[in-house]
């Protein structure tokens, strides 16, 4: 075979490649660009937009709570009660210290109760789990307002 036969095959061989390449690439670039925004994330976003307010809480945009707990309130509500939850909840109620100078603090009974209210609008049914250990805690009113 001559030089340029080769290379000619070759083109079409490099040719598809690249065309299924670019594809494979555009599919994947709009299956996850595409937004999950549905009528429920939003009406779930507006509901707990509402209660955070009420509670006095800052409030995030509607469209980060959308997009951050969807229609299912993602990782919020993949496993509330579960052990590494719990104990990065409780890490996070700690003086962020390192080593022997970490310690417990008595934590505001207002931060963590925000929450259950994100689990009474996402997944209502495991708030009681996770409101029981709430109510465990030594919570104190220590931010002022």
């Amino acid at each position: 075979m001559s030089r340029s036969l080769m290379a000619s095959r070759h083109r079409w061989i490099y040719l598809g490649s690249i065309a299924l390449l670019v594809a494979m690439l555009i599919t994947g670039l709009l299956s996850f660009s595409q937004l999950h925004a549905t009528d429920l994330a939003a009406q779930k976003a507006r509901q707990l937009s509402d209660r955070l307010s009420a509670a006095g809480y800052p409030v995030p945009t509607r469209n980060q709570i959308t997009h951050t707990l969807g229609e299912d309130g993602g990782a919020v509500c993949a496993d509330p009660t579960g052990a590494l939850n719990q104990a990065q909840w409780k890490e996070g109620m700690s003086n962020g210290a390192d080593g022997p100078g970490r310690r417990p603090v008595l934590s505001d009974r207002e931060a963590v109760q925000a929450e259950a209210i994100v689990l009474s609008v996402y997944c209502p049914d495991r708030l009681a789990a996770v409101q029981d250990r709430i109510d465990d805690l030594d919570l104190r009113d220590t931010v002022r307002t």
